[in-house]
């Protein structure tokens, strides 16, 4: 019991310490190194998933993708013959294989999201190794046979990987892990969205629901501008959409903005209820799990091929894509800057509805049955051709020349995301580096802030906890860091004989009554002490504190029950009980003690 209170003492005082403390040089070494590592991955990923595309959809089936600006990585191949028979079968096959892959790590099934978060809250931020390529290989298989997701999802979830690796094999404290394992989350996004800032803001905020992991934003920027570095050095500079013109402010139009974050609100709400649907469908079915992706697959081929026919038919073009296979940024590129053979008036407005629906439709199949595609990309996508139609019908309604489709685009996706992720700050930062501006950034604070507040019971991740303090890697530290500084000894001391105690004791080794029970704490751990005197001003002992009596008290205080009042009679207080274990993810889920000191890596 002993060992217990002083273990709990250590990681009590580890925990409340200030941020500047934590943050070590070598963390952010750590950090840097994770960065380079996400930012080869990253590159690699990309490159890979854009050449598996052509070679099958394009080369094969003789689909042509939309591609948004920043990824026309390759040359389109022309003159292949469109067949609409294998592109329906496409889809089955890659996310049948991609299943079957991801049983060597069932966590990498669904966009990657959820499983990233759990790991940082259940885990410790232990992710086993077999994870980073699992999850390449299985999203490379579907998204690269025209699995309808994105490619940031499962690079958060590869990107922390490769910082719970690295933190693994360096041997770091479990809070020096999870930091870097956060670092990973932002250095994937940045290698594969190119915001450097908006995606080390992402990885910190989207772990919780109202409160973001402040020790891991340095670190995490850190990494997430190494991750950039890499791959622009590699690809280029450039921003993912391009726009033909400045957005100017215009503060009659704000009113549009904010009506269009009510309804941005309700569609995200609405493909939440279509995710979920097909999720809750996917896990009643009676086959194996790792066929269910296949089956999402085959059902995505027969909905969006027979669109893809009648559309391209009717401009002309056939085989042209639509955004509803892969991630869907050229079908955002052409809602923002138009295409030659989107109509105009409300016939694009029309058009880019219908698609915003049917991606809807095309995400919740492929996600929800479990194929290794993000979530991400299909939230700005919806909401990028949602605000697109949007802007289009204001601008015939309301006969405004200074009205810009592009704008309202690009302020929908920021909001339909941050809406259902909770990660309005990281939000707009996005999508303003995505733009390659920040003339819309107003628009974007407005309608961030009502998407906030109305999707509020509403989450695209189920494994947020609302704040620190609820999350079980904290725990009580986090509740209230600053408790022990703030409390004095006074408070949770027992009175006592001071005779009994001069005997044995020697009264150099004492703490005064108007201490802090930090500095209590601090002193019977330097000391190797089970309890310590309390001296009064004049150097009289006037009672004892025992490591168990700070234990009881930061335990009530953080559970919110009133703290013990001072008492005259002597004995111990019960020990608190010991941290809950974390599972080993590597040893089959047995449980293995959360205490302070450098944990060894992953088996796998």
């Amino acid at each position: 019991m002993r060992v217990v209170n002083r273990e709990f003492l250590a990681t009590v005082l580890r925990e409340a310490a200030a941020v500047d403390l934590r943050l070590a040089g070598r963390t952010l070494l750590h950090a840097a190194v994770v960065g380079l590592l996400a930012g080869l991955m990253g590159a690699a990923f990309f490159a890979g998933l854009e050449g598996l595309q052509q070679l099958v959809l394009e080369g094969l089936a003789g689909y042509h993708p939309l591609r948004a600006h920043g990824e026309t990585f390759l040359a389109d191949l022309r003159g292949i013959p469109f067949r609409p028979w294998l592109l329906v079968l496409l889809p089955a096959l890659g996310a049948l294989a991609g299943g079957a892959v991801s049983q060597l790590a069932p966590e990498t099934r669904g966009g990657g999201g959820d499983a990233m978060i759990d790991a940082f809250h259940q885990r410790n931020g232990l992710i086993r190794k077999r994870v980073a390529w699992v999850k390449a290989v299985a999203s490379l298989l579907t998204l690269g046979t025209g699995g309808s997701g994105g490619r940031e999802g499962p690079t958060m979830l590869i990107g922390g990987a490769l910082g719970s690796l690295a933190g693994g094999i360096l041997r770091v404290s479990p809070q020096e892990r999870r930091i870097l394992m956060v670092s990973g989350v932002a250095a994937g996004i940045a290698a594969v969205f190119r915001t450097p800032l908006g995606a080390a803001l992402l990885a910190v905020e989207v772990l919780y629901r109202d409160d973001f992991e402040s020790d891991a934003l340095v670190p995490a920027v850190l990494a997430s501008v190494t991750a950039y570095s890499v791959v622009i050095s590699i690809f280029g500079e450039s921003t993912l959409f391009a726009q033909p013109n400045r957005f100017p402010f215009i503060i009659k139009h704000l009113w549009l903005y904010a009506l269009l974050a009510v309804l941005v609100s309700g569609l995200a709400s609405l493909f939440l209820l279509a995710l979920r649907n097909v999720q809750s469908l996917t896990a009643r079915l009676a086959i194996p799990e790792w066929t269910k992706p296949g089956l999402g697959g085959l059902a995505l081929g027969i909905f969006a091929v027979p669109l893809i026919i009648l559309i391209g038919w009717r401009v002309g073009q056939p085989g042209q894509g639509l955004g509803l296979l892969g991630g869907g940024y050229g079908a955002v590129q052409m809602a923002i800057s138009g295409s030659p053979w989107l109509p105009a008036g409300w016939g694009g407005a029309a058009l880019l509805a219908m698609l915003c629906g049917a991606k809807i439709i095309s995400s919740s199949l492929t996600i929800g049955s479990g194929g290794s595609a993000g979530d991400f990309a299909p939230s700005l996508v919806i909401g990028g051709l949602f605000g697109g139609a949007f802007g289009r019908a204001a601008q015939f309604l309301l006969h405004d020349p200074r009205l810009d489709p592009g704008a309202f685009a690009l302020v929908a996706m920021g909001t339909f995301y941050g809406g259902v992720s909770h990660t309005p700050l990281s939000s707009l930062v996005l999508v303003c580096e995505l733009a390659g501006s920040y003339d819309l950034l107003v628009p974007l604070m407005l309608a961030e802030g009502i998407a906030f507040i109305v999707l509020r019971k509403k989450s695209l991740y189920r494994a947020q906890v609302a704040s620190r303090a609820e999350s079980p890697v904290h725990g009580l530290a986090s509740a209230q860091p600053d408790l022990l500084r703030s409390a004095r000894v006074v408070q949770v001391m027992r009175g006592t004989s001071a005779l009994g105690v001069a005997a044995a004791l020697a009264p150099e080794i004492a703490v005064r009554a108007q201490d802090s029970l930090r500095t209590a704490a601090q002193l019977l751990l330097r000391h190797k002490l089970r309890e310590i005197p309390v001296v009064d001003g004049a150097g009289q002992i006037v009672g004892m504190l025992d490591e168990a009596d700070i234990s009881r008290f930061y335990l009530d205080a953080t559970t919110r029950t009133p703290p013990p009042q001072p008492a005259s009679a002597s004995g111990s207080m019960p020990a608190p009980p010991p941290r809950p274990a974390e599972p080993d993810p590597d040893q089959g889920g047995a449980a293995t003690p959360d205490l302070p000191g450098p944990t060894p890596p992953p088996d796998e």
